[in-house]
C-alpha cells in the first residue's frame, strides 16, 4: 500500500452507483479508488496497468459478471483481495462469491453502512460476512452434518492442527512463526500441506474447517 492508503478498483455497470460508492471510499484517509470499471472484463484489464490492493466487484455486470471476474482475478492476480457487491441477499450467490475467491459479500442496500468495514476487514485478510450470510454458513454446517458430510477423521499432525488454529484465529505467518518459535518458511510449508491435505484453497475455507473441527469458536 502507498502512503495514501489501500488502492481500490471499483467495478459496477451503473456510473451513478460507482460515483456514490467512490464518494464513501475516497472520504476515508486509508482508502483510495484508483480505477473504475463498468464490467468484469474492464476490471481485469485495469489490473494489468494499475497497482490495486482490493477489487470491489458488482455481482451482476454485462459482458463479464463480478463472479466470473473474481475467478479470473483470483487466478491471475492472487495478491488482490476481492469484495462482491450485490443487490441480493441470496445464499447461493453468497456461496458462489466465496467459491470464486471473494473475501466478503456486501449488500448494496446497506453499502453505506457496511462497505468501509468490509474493505478494512478484507484488507486485513479477514472475511466479511453480513448477518444473513453468517446464518447461511451455520445452516450449511448443519446441513452437511445431517447429511453425513461430517468431518473426516483427523489427518493433520498435532503441529498442523496448532498452525491451522492460529491461521483461523487471524494470525499472520510472522506471528505464528514467533508464537511457535519456528521460521516463517516452515509455517508456509505447513500451511501448504494443510491446504493440500484438506483439499481447501484459502484462509476462509481453513477458518470454516477449523470451526467445524472445533479448533476455534465461531
Amino acid at each position: 500500500m502507498n502512503g495514501r492508503g489501500a488502492r481500490i478498483l471499483l467495478a459496477d455497470d451503473h456510473a451513478m452507483v460507482r460515483s456514490g460508492l467512490r464518494m464513501i471510499l475516497d472520504a476515508e484517509p486509508d482508502l483510495q479508488v484508483v480505477v473504475e470499471a463498468a464490467n468484469g472484463y474492464e476490471a481485469i484489464g485495469a489490473l494489468d496497468d494499475t497497482l490495486v490492493d482490493l477489487a470491489i466487484l458488482d455481482i451482476a455486470m454485462p459482458r463479464m459478471t463480478g463472479l466470473q471476474a473474481a475467478r479470473e482475478i483470483n487466478r491471475s492476480h492472487p495478491q488482490v483481495r476481492i469484495l462482491i457487491l450485490s443487490m441480493y441477499d441470496n445464499e447461493q450467490y453468497f456461496f458462489e462469491a466465496l467459491k470464486a475467491g471473494a473475501s466478503g459479500y456486501v449488500l448494496k442496500s446497506v453499502a453505506d453502512r457496511d462497505l468501509l468495514e468490509a474493505c478494512r476487514a478484507t484488507l486485513r485478510g479477514e472475511p466479511f460476512l453480513y448477518p444473513g450470510a453468517v446464518t447461511a454458513l451455520i445452516r450449511d454446517y448443519l446441513h452437511r452434518d445431517r447429511t453425513g458430510e461430517s468431518l473426516p477423521a483427523t489427518i493433520l499432525t498435532p503441529r498442523e492442527e496448532e498452525i491451522l488454529k492460529l491461521i483461523a484465529e487471524g494470525d499472520t505467518t510472522r506471528e505464528i512463526a514467533h508464537t511457535l518459535s519456528i521460521s516463517a518458511k516452515t509455517v508456509d510449508r505447513h500451511r501448504a500441506n494443510i491446504l493440500q491435505k484438506l483439499g481447501l484453497r484459502d484462509r476462509l475455507a481453513l477458518t470454516r474447517y477449523a470451526i467445524r473441527a472445533g479448533l476455534i469458536e465461531p
